[in-house]
């Protein structure tokens, strides 16, 4: 950011208002918006609960330094790029100062029940010294009839008590355990969103990885499925960030249908989904053929003028865990195949 900087203030007002056409220039332009989309990415697995304005703000500056590659967009996205992240930073800080809030109510609950079973515990035991006194006052007495009314007015008396701060426990231990039922079912609903793609719906990149991790650990054979869509990008600058968002919900839609109940499906990058299968070896490729068939087809969506047929087509790469594997290895050869099968499919093309 700071090279590109330095390179506007020293261009004049005339070479600044032309396209930047020489290629060494559009390379540092792409690689200055795929940073800015690997930014989003990496604030939405900070904070999953509020990646999606984040997001959308990234796509808008990335398109318009790809759509119009002027030295004065470049420019304009530095301003761009600081009020979203300044803006994003307040509401992630927001976001968690609630949660921690939250953590801090549940427990001064927990810190007032305590006090107050305490002072509870102090009664009776005062109570019961009270009794013990009328009880050792009952051996001066002579008269019999006097001592057993003594004895039941002290049996009264301490069952009263024994009553009273039952129920007073009863109801404390009541109000306590719906106090915590209300924090856990906010921690559920947190959890909930955390693990879920907020556009589309599947898992979150970090939710289906943690589930990699947990069979790597329990040393289970499975196979990593990697879909990435084909020309994605220029179908956003044709028909708008809009109808992109509706392609994606709709074709994860169609991939979650294709799938069983055991497969565990979630959004890995913009246009990139991630499927986790029980099958290895052999058994993988029919599985994958069948999802190539439901996801590759004609998509009729809502455009800027009416709806739109949409063909889509889907790059599918193919990893199966292998021993000692972490996440990202597993993850890597499953990239590399799909990067393989869209070269082999540029070169029928072409």
């Amino acid at each position: 950011m700071i090279s590109l900087k330095r390179y506007l203030d020293r261009s004049n007002e005339e070479t600044a208002s032309r396209a930047v056409e020489e290629s060494p220039c559009m390379a540092i332009i792409e690689a200055y918006a795929s940073s800015l989309c690997q930014i989003s990415e990496s604030g939405g697995l900070a904070c999953p609960a509020r990646d999606v304005d984040l997001k959308r703000g990234m796509i808008r500056i990335t398109d318009m330094l790809r759509n119009r590659p002027t030295l004065d967009s470049v420019a304009a996205s530095e301003i761009a790029v600081r009020d979203l992240m300044q803006g994003w930073a307040k509401d992630v800080a927001a976001h968690f100062d609630a949660k921690a809030a939250d953590v801090r109510d549940l427990l001064l609950v927990i810190s007032r029940t305590a006090e107050s079973l305490g002072n509870k515990d102090d009664r009776i035991a005062r109570s019961i010294d009270s009794v013990t006194k009328q009880l050792s006052s009952i051996t001066s007495l002579d008269d019999v009839s006097r001592m057993r009314a003594s004895v039941e007015a002290s049996a009264r008396e301490l069952k009263g008590q024994v009553e009273k701060i039952t129920a007073e426990r009863k109801a404390l231990v009541d109000h306590l355990r719906a106090e915590v039922s209300t924090y856990q079912l906010k921690l559920e609903n947190a959890e909930r969103v955390s693990s879920r793609d907020a556009l589309t719906g599947v898992g979150s990149r970090h939710w289906v990885e943690s589930r990699i991790q947990e069979r790597i650990n329990s040393a289970m054979r499975f196979s990593i499925v990697l879909i990435d869509i084909d020309g994605f990008h220029n179908v956003v600058e044709s028909c708008g960030n809009l109808v992109g968002d509706v392609l994606l919900k709709e074709f994860a839609r169609e991939l979650r249908s294709a799938c069983r109940f055991t497969d565990v499906l979630g959004r890995w990058g913009n246009d990139e989904f991630m499927l986790l299968l029980d099958e290895v070896g052999e058994e993988i490729r029919p599985k994958v053929e069948r999802l190539r068939i439901a996801i590759c087809r004609n998509y009729h969506v809502p455009g800027r003028t009416g709806y739109v047929n949409v063909p889509l087509s889907a790059s599918i790469g193919v990893a199966e865990v292998e021993d000692d594997d972490d996440v990202q290895a597993v993850l890597e050869r499953a990239d590399r195949d799909m990067c393989r099968e869209r070269a082999r499919a540029l070169e029928k093309t072409a």
